[in-house]
């Protein structure tokens, strides 16, 4: 039996993300509520990767997705998932951290300067 490794999921760098984000494609946070808590992008939706499954069909319709955790591991599986289920997914290569060093802007819920954790 020939067992094939799971392809890749399709990623993306940060400041190509931030690209796109000024366009139509929509930014995932699947992070745990106190990693969004402490800090998040400002245009980030928060769908944690546990809820996930219940919250699919809210995503149908939308546009690009990019895909997005602290490190980029979880979100890699996520995206994994995305894109054999049909969604134009991508995986935001190394997560909220290069995020950070890409420029983007971490925020609270409140609006106030957030950390990544």
């Amino acid at each position: 039996m020939n067992h094939q490794p799971p392809a890749h999921a399709p990623q993306i760098t940060a400041s190509a993300a931030l690209d796109l984000l000024a366009g139509d494609a929509v930014l995932i946070d699947v992070r745990e509520m106190d990693e969004w808590q402490a800090g998040h992008a400002p245009m980030a939706t928060h769908v944690p990767m546990s809820q996930l499954g219940a919250a699919a069909a809210q995503l149908h319709g939308l546009p690009r997705l990019i895909i997005v955790c602290r490190s980029g591991r979880r979100s890699d599986q996520v995206v994994g998932a995305l894109v054999t289920a049909g969604f134009d997914a991508m995986n935001l290569d190394g997560g909220m951290q290069a995020w950070q060093q890409a420029g983007g802007d971490i925020v609270r819920d409140d609006g106030t300067p957030g950390v990544v954790i």
